[in-house]
């Protein structure tokens, strides 16, 4: 029997829900739950690669000797420092090539650009795991709300066929413990959303600044390659 006006409290319309109301509820609070830890821990993550990107694009920028850089960070292994990752792909591939006899200087280029993508391509996995899973919480969750809103009503409405005599005390708590899905479903997504396109933007962000830094090492090689082929030729 559902409590009176009276008594009538949130808890009270929980627990005195349908079974199907009550699955619909717990599983978006679990919803939310799983949407907050994401939303803390990516918003984490993001942090950390921002600054680890901006505090090693001015190392890069600084050093002359790429070869000494690259040996300052050989030991380095933080998932979150995206920059230092590209670069050590990169520098690594131009070293191995350089050992090559004979190589073109272009083939070298081209050889690196392609690390350089392979590399961007795993940071930005990366940095969009979970990113789906909020997308989901986001889109899905007002309707599963809507869906446990409407079986309540639809419950109330049956039950109301069966008095004789509708009133305010025997509508009210049924259509209030059928909307409180719909607010909690609301209280799932909007969150959701929110990050998502925040973290979207935030990750595109990154990805055009690995982009970037991935031409101008690129740049930066191409120079040297060019710089060590002049020498060559004044030598002979």
């Amino acid at each position: 029997m559902h409590s009176s006006l009276e008594q009538m409290t949130v808890w009270s319309l929980v627990s005195e829900a349908s079974l199907l109301v009550q699955a619909v509820m717990l599983s978006l609070v679990l919803a939310s739950l799983a949407s907050w830890y994401l939303i803390v821990q990516r918003s984490a993550v993001l942090r950390r690669s921002e600054r680890e990107a901006r505090d090693f694009l001015q190392r890069f920028r600084s050093t002359a000797d790429l070869a000494q850089l690259q040996r300052e960070c050989g030991a380095e292994a933080d998932q979150d420092a995206g920059l230092q990752q590209l670069f050590q792909a990169g520098y690594r591939e131009y070293q191995h090539l350089q050992r090559e006899p004979g190589i073109a200087s272009d083939a070298v280029v081209e050889s690196v650009e392609r690390s350089l993508l392979v590399a961007i391509a795993e940071q930005e996995e990366r940095l969009e795991k979970g990113l789906p899973l909020l997308a989901t919480v986001g889109s899905v969750s007002p309707y599963v709300g809507l869906f446990g809103t409407v079986w309540g009503i639809m419950n109330s409405f049956i039950g109301l066929s069966q008095v004789q005599q509708a009133t305010l005390s025997t509508v009210a708590p049924g259509i209030a413990e059928a909307l409180i899905a719909t607010a909690i479903g609301l209280f799932a997504a909007i969150p959701a959303v929110i990050a998502y396109n925040r973290f979207s933007a935030r990750v595109a962000s990154l990805g055009a600044r690995y982009y970037g830094f991935g031409n101008e090492l690129q740049g930066r090689l191409q120079r040297t390659l060019h710089a060590g082929s002049g020498r060559i030729a004044a030598a002979a």
